[in-house]
């Protein structure tokens, strides 16, 4: 009943609360993976799958992921690491050239909320650092996004350091933003492609094999 009643705060984006009965269910002795995994990722799955069906919208969408990790933040210290482990990693940013965060930042959260460890590098990222930050972080897919038409060449020069590094064997690439297309994803070299964050959910866990 907790563990429903957590899910259901994450739904109404009530982060006071998601805290509260996360400190309450840790108090009687509920595991943290469980919390997250029955509790938090349950209630951001529904939400999820309501801004999917046009019932939710991002300002709601946007509450609800701060409520979420509201409550991650109260429970994630107390993980062991191998606890820890995850769908996998994604390294999300912003392409060189544009400073728009806030799709991003909603991908993110969602990611985040249907159990990806998400490495956020922000805006303005030039493939120099995509690269490096590939290589330190090792994640299974990169997502990159533009919201600019000027800047969309700056997808596949990305995708060619990936390679030029050799390092695009290792790592998925899925990508959007207003302006990129399936098609434009096809011939930048990308894996996927997403118009909206819940289908960047779905699409992360297809090009992983987690259906």
């Amino acid at each position: 009943m907790l563990l429903e009643d957590i899910a259901l705060a994450v739904i109404e984006g009530d982060g006071e609360k998601v805290e509260q009965l996360v400190r309450q269910a840790l108090s009687e002795g509920l595991a943290a993976p469980l919390i997250i995994n029955d509790g938090l990722i349950a209630g951001m799955n529904t939400v999820g799958r309501r801004f999917k069906e046009g019932e939710f919208f991002i300002p709601e969408v946007m509450m609800s992921a701060r409520a979420m990790h509201g409550g991650l933040a109260v429970v994630r210290p107390l993980l062991t690491r191998s606890e820890q482990l995850s769908r996998g990693t994604i390294l999300i940013c912003t392409v060189k050239g544009d400073v728009h965060d806030i799709g991003k930042n909603l991908v993110s959260m969602m990611l985040e909320g249907a159990g990806f460890r998400v490495i956020d590098l922000g805006t303005d990222v030039a493939p120099e650092r995509l690269v490096q930050a590939v290589r330190e972080h090792s994640p299974q897919i990169v997502a990159m996004s533009t919201l600019l038409t000027t800047t969309l060449h700056r997808i596949p020069e990305a995708v060619k350091a990936i390679e030029a590094a050799g390092l695009r064997g290792k790592v998925k690439v899925m990508v959007g933003g207003a302006p990129v297309t399936p098609a434009f994803a096809d011939n930048a070299g990308a894996d996927g492609y997403a118009p909206d964050a819940a289908l960047a959910v779905d699409k992360a866990k297809e090009l992983l094999g987690q259906g």
